[in-house]
């Protein structure tokens, strides 16, 4: 039986676990949190921090695996590729993946090899912020260079709010190291979305639509996702053949990979981030239902050095989309209240992750989320309408 250690124990680990163990797979899982609901699924759990890279490779060693991955999962990204690496497994070489980890060092190689990128640095300490200020034109984007799900980010305007976005971003960063960036003004939906490789090659590029909640504590954390894309077909061509030289410049190989792109107002396609892992909020999951190609089962193969079953880009059966559940205040969830008669024609699922007293926090990240809707429609134009006025069909009610 193969062995496959997954790093972390998020929710969105359950349906891989629960995948591999339908192919036959013994999964064990480890984190420092043994609370973790993933670890009820799994065959093991170990209780190891998935960022210290040596005691992941010692476990590793200890239990003979044959496979390792980070899915959904962005602090375990570098340590599932050293440990991979180092005992001669399938994944990312180690060397490729810290520069897609990082966003500053993955900035510097979009810009060394010719690809569109906004003005870009990163930064070890506030006092370089403010000395090079000057070079920036606002608004400028702040954040971790080493974060996910949107935590640590903001936007800044003029001088009066950067000390407080700087401070925000070192608070997030685990290296304790930031990036300024130019903000980029998209034309449309910027798009977040699970892609795949085989050998390097390109097998599987998707686009989606994601939107965002305005009022949000952090306006910068996505709310919602539908596919398929309305970015005009020639970008996506464009952005399709960008991520394909990406893969052979760094040599990924196979895997799965989380990828934004957007579309912005001086006409250019940018890849924003690229990371070799699924993404959160269930979009690999969203992926299947919408059009069929199981890019979970994919990963475990790739991961366990076993063929992969043919992946083809998207043919979308309808207009599909997701909705993040969340609330924009705090205090004790009381209820969900979902419109009829939208239930009855759009919700193919609800997925509530909270129960009747439970704590609920302020959206400023992805990881207060308390639940996804699945929700299908007739028209891409259909299915952006309604989530954009999401607020007038579901409500989080707290007290």
């Amino acid at each position: 039986m193969k062995k496959l250690l997954i790093l972390g124990g998020s929710r969105y680990v359950i349906p891989v676990i629960e995948k591999a163990q339908a192919m036959g797979v013994h999964v064990i899982t480890c984190d420092y949190l043994p609370n973790n609901i993933g670890h009820k699924y799994s065959d093991e759990y170990y209780n190891v921090s998935i960022v210290d890279k040596e005691a992941v490779l010692s476990l590793a060693k200890k239990i003979n695996i044959d496979g390792i991955m980070s899915f959904a999962t962005d602090p375990g990204v570098i340590t599932a590729a050293y440990v991979a690496e180092k005992l001669n497994l399938p994944g990312c070489p180690y060397e490729s993946v810290k520069i897609l980890q990082n966003k500053d060092k993955f900035r510097d190689f979009l810009k060394k090899n010719n690809f569109n990128v906004p003005n870009a640095r990163g930064y070890d300490s506030a006092e370089n912020v403010i000395r090079d200020i000057t070079e920036f034109d606002f608004p400028v984007i702040v954040k971790p260079v080493d974060s996910a799900g949107s935590k640590g980010v903001s936007r800044v305007d003029d001088l009066s709010g950067l000390q407080q976005a700087v401070e925000l971003a070192f608070n997030n960063s685990l290296s304790k190291r930031i990036i300024i960036e130019a903000y980029l003004e998209k034309v449309g939906c910027s798009s977040d979305t699970d892609c795949f490789s085989v050998n390097d090659e390109l097998v599987f590029a998707s686009f989606d639509c994601q939107y965002f909640d305005a009022n949000a504590v952090n306006p910068y954390t996505p709310s919602s996702y539908s596919w398929p894309s309305n970015m005009p077909v020639s970008a996506q061509k464009e952005l399709r053949s960008e991520l394909q030289r990406l893969i052979n410049l760094l040599h990924l190989g196979t895997s799965i990979y989380n990828v934004e792109t957007r579309v912005c107002t001086d006409g250019k396609a940018y890849i924003m981030e690229v990371s070799p892992r699924g993404g959160g909020n269930r979009l690999s999951e969203m992926l299947f239902m919408a059009c069929g190609e199981d890019l979970i089962e994919a990963n475990i193969r790739g991961a366990l050095g076993l063929p992969i079953q043919k992946l083809r880009d998207p043919l979308y059966r309808g207009a599909w989309a997701e909705y993040i559940i969340h609330s924009n205040k705090k205090g004790k969830f009381k209820e969900l209240i979902i419109d009829d008669k939208f239930a009855q024609n759009h919700v193919i699922e609800c997925d509530l992750w909270v129960n009747l007293g439970d704590d609920v926090r302020d959206f400023t990240g992805a990881n207060e989320t308390i639940g996804t809707l699945v929700l299908k429609f007739d028209s891409i134009e259909e299915t952006q309408q309604a989530l954009k006025h999401m607020n007038r069909y579901v409500k989080v009610v707290v007290e």
